[in-house]
């Protein structure tokens, strides 16, 4: 008994140090992503530029999960650097009113300040929420903008990421603005919304203005006539603590200010999710076609 006792408090204590190492690592520089191809791609962008400018350790948790969960580890102090976005930042994690990119960016900033966070500049381009559906249907209907398919949205599938789903600033929000209603709603992963609607499970997707697999597929993107959904730059966030250590960050870091559109995002993504380039390889790329690095 005492042995099957002792037996149990090991185990108990390796699982305790094995959740404990999720996240930390002593004297390094710890970068955090979502589980989606843009956030790691940015996260090697910063990381891979702060390692050949600096000597700091960089470690990457990849992968981690939806926006909140990363914010969440952030909040912490498990992570020290991730990429986000302006509008989520400001309407999804502070509930607050957004602006215009410019108030949206200055708001984003005031706000993480208050919780041990600098924002700095964005990297150039804005990833927002929006609509693509079949481009000969969109033709046949005339549907141009989100108010053009409120009128046929209730013969429409709509093939959704579980995030936008919950999201205040996602379908929510969205439906009431443009008062649209789908017959139907599927919630699934982001890489499987492009299959569907490929395969036509479902007739139009949530997709974001960057996603790679728009070269793939002949889809028609909306308008949001009504501005309804905030700006979504995205830019680097780092917890005070770690620009205190590593001050040299903040000068690596912004070499990355206005450097990247909405072009050039969609294509890095392209060619991991098309493809199938490695992110790390993705990363590197931009970085030495930019003059960022040179090449290796």
């Amino acid at each position: 008994m005492k042995r099957k006792l002792l037996l149990l408090l090991s185990l108990a204590l390796v699982a305790s140090m094995l959740s404990g190492c999720i996240f930390n690592e002593k004297d390094s520089l710890i970068l955090g992503s979502r589980n989606n191809t843009e956030s790691i791609i940015l996260s090697h962008v910063m990381g891979q530029l702060i390692e050949d400018k600096t000597d700091i350790e960089v470690i990457y948790k990849e992968n981690l999960g939806g926006s909140n969960v990363v914010w969440t580890a952030m909040l912490n102090g498990n992570l020290d650097v991730i990429p986000d976005y302006t509008g989520t930042i400001v309407v999804n994690y502070y509930h607050e009113d957004p602006g215009t990119a410019e108030e949206t960016l200055a708001t984003t900033k005031r706000l993480v300040d208050g919780d041990g966070i600098i924002a700095f500049n964005t990297f150039g381009f804005n990833n927002t929420y929006t609509l693509a559906l079949d481009e000969a249907k969109a033709e046949e209907l005339g549907v141009v903008t989100f108010s053009d398919f409120a009128k046929y949205s209730d013969d429409f599938i709509l093939g959704a990421v579980f995030e936008f789903i919950d999201r205040p600033d996602g379908l929510p929000g969205f439906q009431e603005e443009y008062d649209i209603q789908f017959k139907e709603v599927k919630g699934m992963d982001h890489g499987i919304m492009y299959r569907s609607i490929g395969a036509n499970e479902v007739d139009v997707i949530n997709s974001y203005t960057t996603d790679g697999q728009l070269q793939d597929y002949d889809l028609r993107v909306l308008e949001d006539d009504k501005s309804y959904f905030p700006p979504y730059h995205a830019l680097p966030l780092v917890r005070k603590e770690a620009l205190e250590k590593y001050p040299e960050i903040e000068d690596v870091l912004k070499q990355l200010e206005g450097t990247i559109n909405e072009e050039t995002m969609q294509k890095m993504n392209a060619k991991v999710d098309n493809d199938g380039m490695m992110v790390e390889r993705a990363a590197q790329e931009f970085l030495e076609e930019a003059g960022l690095i040179e090449k290796k």
